[in-house]
């Protein structure tokens, strides 16, 4: 009889994008203005809801806004991180919103976060590692 061989597979997370938290104290709309006419952006409102499935089964929606950018292949996010009492990233739960740089080649993060703290609709703003978070792994852009 031949002898058993037993391998592990070890699945990686990988993602592709940068994340900033938000922490505002204006509602969505109003903060999404203000992001738009600081950044360049033209982020609009999505029709549906960004749905959010735990590996218990369960899922969460939340409001986001968006803008897909063909040109630099690139698209953005901002999503609210509480929606009917769940969290998108419970790890952050101080934080307001989440916006989600994919694929991010131009934008320099950094410059960014620098702007959006002085803006008068932004409390402050934070670079966050998405490898660092487990919630992160439920979070998936189609």
């Amino acid at each position: 009889m031949a002898k058993q061989h037993k391998y592990n597979l070890v699945v990686e997370s990988e993602t592709d994008y940068d994340l900033i938290g938000i922490c505002s104290h204006h509602s969505d709309y109003r903060l999404v203005w203000g992001i738009n006419e600081l950044l360049k952006l033209k982020l609009v409102k999505s029709n549906e809801d960004f749905m959010v499935y735990s590996k218990k089964g369960g899922t969460n929606s939340h409001s986001f806004y968006a803008q897909l950018d063909p040109e630099f292949e690139m698209d953005y996010y901002l999503i609210k991180n509480k929606c009917n009492g769940k969290f998108l990233i419970p790890e952050k739960q101080q934080i307001d919103y989440f916006l989600f740089l994919l694929n991010n080649q131009t934008v320099h993060v950094t410059e960014w976060i620098e702007k959006l703290k002085n803006h008068p609709s932004v409390l402050t703003a934070f670079q966050f590692d998405p490898l660092d978070f487990p919630s992160a792994d439920n979070i998936i852009f189609n």
